[in-house]
């Protein structure tokens, strides 16, 4: 029989009070690995009340004092980091460098936590008038939660955690059902090397009842989401009608731009990687290459190329380039998407559908598919896929290609490939997405700054990562004050 995971609460491995249990797979065996409990919102409430209990207390220890135990839990990620990054391979299916990959950008918002005796610094204006003096000081929010997604089970989490907790907020994280294995490890290396006070830091697992509870619970301020823009709107939505602060990542079909000034080897290699790096499961992927004039034919023949040379596999193994989808259902719906292209008149140059790898026969593979000749206006194009699916639309000019950017429902990232400086700085200019590309395929912003979004890929006002992470987990507090010289001559 698989384990039960066990929630982390209040300082302690607690067992859930769910009666109903999913199992956690490995994608590419279909290995039962563990079962997650799917409980109502008691488990949420246990935990909500046992952070509240905490707050007062870490709200008071000092900001120098807080950030030694993220100095800790930095060692702790360091020193077990290949052993967390094969537990992401196995249940989520990226390859072990693509692992390896999300565990350095999660240790680097640790480190860039770790300076917030800085960054939570107020600003002070003496002799505002005569005797006065103003001030403005951050403090902490309260309690605050994540609500991670299944993609990055052990990166997205840290977008959020170092910086609350170092703030002087008690955090709570729920992981995704599907991949909960991930943050079960990091927990254990918590309970192990951290100091922390019962109740700053816990995990409680579970679905939507867990969800809606964290969404629902008085004494939880703010809540961090990551996931499809359906339930991101819900989440904002539902948390903000309960009067809590809500930062809600929401999908992509994040376009890159080829202009045929491009470098086509450099910009063909680096398209592959961004289309089919992860299985396309990230919301920096490339899902749309949009061919400006005579690059139409060049970089289409190179695309099909490298995606129908690309190693599909298990992570795990040697030579392996793109591991599985998460499962099953993904699968399914991923070819049910490529049929969705094909019928409206899309040619699938290169199928990825019916993989099937030796070895892996009850895998949830699906291979990197290249759809060329699609409608701009069709739902293949508009649509988030969230899988290795490239789709490519030949438009005339520049003017052209910015359109159909600003023109699509979500604004995460878009990317122009060129040689021509005028191009890049119309482009970046113009484009509607919150991280814009140059000759890069994932524009995945460094720690140091903010993880942006517009349209409807991001709800809300502050994203994560660095100083925007900072100011959603702090809130700002005017003082004025003075002190005549007469009362101090009292003393």
């Amino acid at each position: 029989m698989s384990d039960k995971l066990r929630n982390y609460i209040n300082g302690e491995w607690v067992a859930s009070s769910a009666e109903i249990y999913l199992d956690v797979e490995n994608p590419a065996t279909g290995e039962v690995l563990a079962q997650v409990p799917m409980p109502d919102g008691k488990d949420m409430d246990q935990a909500a009340e046992a952070a509240q209990a905490a707050f007062d207390g870490w709200r008071r220890t000092p900001a120098g004092t807080r950030i030694q135990e993220l100095f800790k839990l930095k060692r702790a990620l360091d020193e077990n980091f290949d052993a967390i990054a094969e537990i992401i391979t196995i249940e989520c299916g990226k390859t072990l460098a693509e692992a390896r990959g999300e565990m350095i950008r999660a240790i680097e918002n640790v480190e860039v936590a770790c300076g917030i005796p800085r960054m939570m610094q107020g600003d002070v204006s003496e002799d505002i008038a005569r005797g006065i003096d103003e001030m403005m000081i951050r403090q902490p929010v309260g309690v605050c939660g994540c609500i991670a997604p299944f993609n990055f089970p052990g990166m997205i989490s840290f977008w959020f955690l170092p910086y609350a907790i170092a703030c002087g907020n008690p955090f709570i994280v729920k992981p995704s059902e599907k991949v909960p294995l991930t943050m079960q490890k990091i927990f254990q290396l918590v309970d192990e090397h951290l100091d922390l006070p019962a109740g700053v830091l816990q995990m409680v697992h579970g679905g939507k009842e867990s969800v809606d509870a964290m969404l629902d619970h008085p004494v939880i301020r703010a809540i961090s989401f990551v996931g499809s823009t359906p339930v991101a709107r819900y989440v904002y939505s539902r948390g903000t009608a309960n009067g809590k602060r809500v930062q809600a990542q929401g999908g992509a079909k994040n376009p890159i731009i080829v202009l045929p000034d491009a470098d086509m080897d450099m910009t063909v290699k680096i398209a592959a990687d961004s289309a089919f790096g992860c299985a396309g499961q990230r919301c920096l992927a490339a899902s749309v290459a949009v061919t400006v004039g005579d690059a139409g034919k060049t970089f289409t023949d190179a695309i099909a190329e490298a995606a129908a040379s690309r190693v599909t596999g298990y992570g795990l193994d040697a030579g392996v380039q793109m591991g599985t989808v998460v499962d099953k259902n993904s699968a399914a719906r991923i070819e049910g998407l490529i049929q969705k292209g094909a019928d409206e008149g899309a040619n699938v140059l290169v199928d990825g559908r019916n993989a099937q790898i030796s070895g892996y026969e009850n895998g949830s593979f699906v291979k990197p598919t290249v759809l060329s000749g699609v409608n701009p206006s069709g739902e293949i194009a508009r649509t988030e896929i969230f899988g290795p699916v490239l789709s490519l639309i030949q438009v005339n000019t520049i003017e052209d290609a910015i359109a159909f950017v600003n023109g699509g429902q979500y604004g995460n990232m878009a990317c122009l490939f060129t040689q021509s400086g005028y191009a890049a700085r119309k482009f970046r200019y113009e484009a509607q997405a919150g991280n814009i590309g140059i000759n890069i395929g994932v524009a995945a912003p460094m720690a140091y700054f903010p993880f942006s979004g517009w349209k409807d890929s991001f709800f809300g006002t502050l994203h994560g990562q660095s100083g925007h992470a900072v100011e959603f987990f702090t809130q700002t507090k005017v003082v004025v004050e003075r002190w005549p010289k007469e009362w101090s001559r009292q003393f």
